[in-house]
């Protein structure tokens, strides 16, 4: 663990809820910039672990990354501090928003905004799948587990829960054996 304030790891967690908009695939770039580059909390590769698993547990992405973050730095303190810093903004915006819902909904710009927001999601998808291609896409074995779940997605229509589990079994399995192939 890391000697972080609590209060610093609210204010960095909070001002990512702030610039979060998207959904899971939009924090890599603004949390990498943050937490990876900026503040040097955790490495890219932590990142890319942390958004894994949490791409394999239930609960929104965001928070768990923060979740799995805020550990490392202070423990279970930092966990919950990290999880109520991304989570405020969202939530006081809802409810903002949710006072609001009859008036914003009969909004002629509305849809055009919202238009606009979707090509800038679609612009942070890209730059995460970038991102986690160079540093997941490493030898020949993660480019047949990433040839196996295109085609299980695209060909097969297979869950992504299913996917992701397959791949973490074939993960489990691959490391095992080469653990043992190397003693």
């Amino acid at each position: 663990m890391m000697n972080i304030s609590l209060i610093d790891i609210y204010k960095v967690f909070f001002i990512l809820g702030v610039q979060l908009l998207g959904g899971g695939y939009a924090i890599i770039p603004i949390m990498k910039k943050s937490v990876v580059e900026d503040k040097k909390w955790i490495s890219d590769e932590e990142l890319i672990n942390f958004y894994a698993l949490s791409q394999s547990i239930p609960g929104i992405i965001a928070a768990n990354i923060s979740i799995f973050t805020g550990y490392k730095l202070r423990g279970k303190r930092g966990a919950a501090t990290a999880l109520i810093g991304i989570t405020t903004s969202p939530v006081i915006t809802i409810l903002i928003i949710a006072g609001m819902m009859n008036k914003i909904l009969s909004a002629p710009l509305i849809d055009t905004i919202f238009g606009a927001v979707g090509i800038a999601v679609i612009i942070l998808v890209y730059l995460t799948v970038k991102e986690m291609w160079s540093t997941s896409i490493t030898d020949w074995f993660s480019v047949f587990i990433f040839v196996a779940c295109l085609i299980a997605s695209l060909f097969l229509n297979v869950a992504p829960a299913t996917i992701i589990v397959c791949a973490i079994f074939a993960g489990l399995i691959y490391a095992i054996v080469k653990r043992r192939s190397s003693l």
